[in-house]
């Protein structure tokens, strides 16, 4: 008399499989995915309205970085602080990778020529010392030494920023940038 074979292992079985660095990937877009819904669910009807993006009548053009490389040297308070040409106004600014965009004080707005009232303040922003107001603007070109870019997002903070940052808004349409212990490379 014949035995029924049994199957090969793993036939007619579903196979699970658990691999850690997807879970840790899937676990990482749900937490920003909630954090979105929830920075969103507590904006006021006004701040949504300012979030909501606007359908642009022209397509979107990518002004190139222009000039040549320009070097920055660390100061004695071992940061990198520039001398940054913004709308053809010379204004101090603090070198901060951490920094999303430009930002400037409600002083360097002023010598720039911007006149912002309280009603401009429309953004919440964290910064070390906490949610600070700041106003969006678009600056039309910043220049450090050499290195050239057009068209620059940037915020005004309403209050308690000491100095103006050279943030990524700037940065990073850089080709690229280099720190060395003693000197920062901006390559446009």
């Amino acid at each position: 008399m014949a035995r029924p074979q049994k199957p090969p292992v793993g036939v007619g079985v579903p196979l699970v499989r658990f691999d850690l660095q997807s879970a840790i990937v899937m676990g990482m877009a749900t937490v920003s995915s909630l954090s979105v819904a929830w920075v969103l669910s507590h904006q006021t009807p006004r701040e949504a309205e300012a979030a909501t993006p606007s359908v642009p009548t022209a397509p979107a053009v990518i002004v190139p970085v222009t000039g040549q490389p320009a070097q920055i040297a660390k100061s004695a308070d071992g940061h990198f602080w520039a001398e940054a040409n913004i709308d053809g106004r010379a204004i101090r600014v603090l070198v901060d990778t951490g920094a999303s965009v430009v930002a400037l004080t409600r002083e360097d707005a002023l010598r720039l020529g911007l006149r912002l009232t309280p009603a401009d303040f429309t953004r919440t922003v964290e910064t070390a010392s906490g949610p600070v107001k700041a106003a969006s603007i678009q600056l039309g070109h910043v220049a450090v030494a050499g290195a050239r870019v057009e068209r620059v997002e940037a915020l005004v903070v309403e209050k308690g920023l000491p100095h103006s940052l050279l943030g990524m808004s700037y940065l990073g349409r850089l080709s690229a940038f280099e720190a060395r212990p003693t000197v920062l490379t901006l390559r446009p």
